[in-house]
């Protein structure tokens, strides 16, 4: 049984999803304490709790800590992880795209197919929105040979949740290492400008606002604007940079009170830090890389935009199971991951 201190590095719940998903697919048993013990509110919120037991489902586990606010967490696998169809519902705004990346790699190295419906929220603050696990993080990990593609049903924004995904993954398939140390030449900038239950001309100022500030940095642009229904309002501006080699992504959320030139400012200020960075891998793809390369057959290398404390979290967490040896080098990040 591997134990797995959950204050370790950033002290979140990417510690919880990591061993989990590692667990899932290993069939190791794994206790963890002081879970997200460096959050204002420690312990399994509801979106950490669906995580562990769409997990648990996946292969049939038993658990024991597996309630709201818990810090401690005992998870037995009891099965290899199984395809199917499966429905798991945060029940709050709470993030299914990270429910999303908990089950998603096991289910990817399991032969047969699996059709997941997530309920919760699926564009909210501190998570990969849905733009960008379906423009970036999928993209990604498909030339890694992971088979899988989303379909976005119902918008979900913070506080209110009600949205919904469905997740198509083909498993089966080995995983490949991946190098991107050059992102290549720049090509354009994709976007979306959406809201639910607000009026039109908020998309489009956010539009207008986005393709000004990128024409002035002498960027190839376009972004679609979209008003849609939903159970609440929202809003918020999504764009892809397209390189050569490499995509990346950045985003912003409406809130009230945030002029709608403000939130396409946020955004555009993200993707032009990365763009004169020069690296081929944004902030966050760089953590979320890891797990996939860890579990791939051959290494994997590329240049990330910072080395964050969330990447080097997730490279403890991962080499606790002993699958991989990961090397960072913070002076050029650069990161590099050697399957074992």
């Amino acid at each position: 049984m591997i134990h797995i201190d959950g204050s370790f590095g950033e002290g979140g719940g990417q510690v919880l999803r990591t061993a989990l998903s590692l667990a899932t697919l290993t069939g190791t048993p794994l206790t963890l304490d002081r879970i997200r013990a460096g959050r204002t509110k420690p312990g399994l919120a509801a979106q950490h709790l669906t995580g562990v037991r769409a997990a648990a489902t996946l292969c049939n586990a038993k658990v024991y800590g597996d309630s709201l606010g818990s810090q401690f967490l005992e998870f037995i696998p009891q099965s290899p992880p199984q395809p199917g169809h499966y429905r798991f519902d945060v029940t709050t705004a709470g993030s299914v795209s990270l429910v999303l990346q908990t089950i998603l790699l096991p289910l990817a190295l399991t032969p047969g197919e699996s059709r997941i419906t997530l309920c919760g929220g699926t564009h909210v603050a501190f998570s990969p929105s849905f733009p960008y696990i379906q423009e970036v993080y999928l993209p990604a990990i498909a030339r890694m040979g992971v088979c899988a593609e989303v379909t976005l049903v119902k918008w979900g924004w913070y506080p209110r949740g009600g949205g919904e995904i469905q997740l198509r993954v083909t498993g089966g398939q080995p995983l490949s290492g991946l190098n991107l140390q050059d992102r290549g030449k720049f090509q354009q900038v994709r976007g979306l400008a959406a809201v639910t239950e607000l009026p039109s001309h908020i998309p489009q100022r956010m539009a207008n606002r986005a393709e000004n500030r990128l024409r002035e940095a002498q960027m190839k642009v376009h972004i679609q604007t979209s008003r849609q229904k939903g159970i609440a309002p929202g809003a918020g501006l999504f764009l892809t940079a397209d390189y050569r080699n490499s995509t990346a992504g950045f985003s912003a959320l409406g809130k009230q009170g945030l002029p709608s030139d403000q939130v396409a400012d946020r955004a555009c200020d993200a993707l032009l830090e990365f763009h004169h960075s020069g690296a081929a891998v944004d902030v966050y793809l760089a953590d979320q890389l890891l797990l996939p390369a860890a579990l791939a057959t051959s290494e994997t290398h590329y240049h990330a935009q910072a080395i964050s404390l969330h990447l080097t979290t997730n490279a403890g967490v991962i080499e606790q199971f002993g699958l991989a040896k990961i090397e960072i080098n913070p002076a050029h990040n650069l990161v590099s991951v050697f399957p074992q």
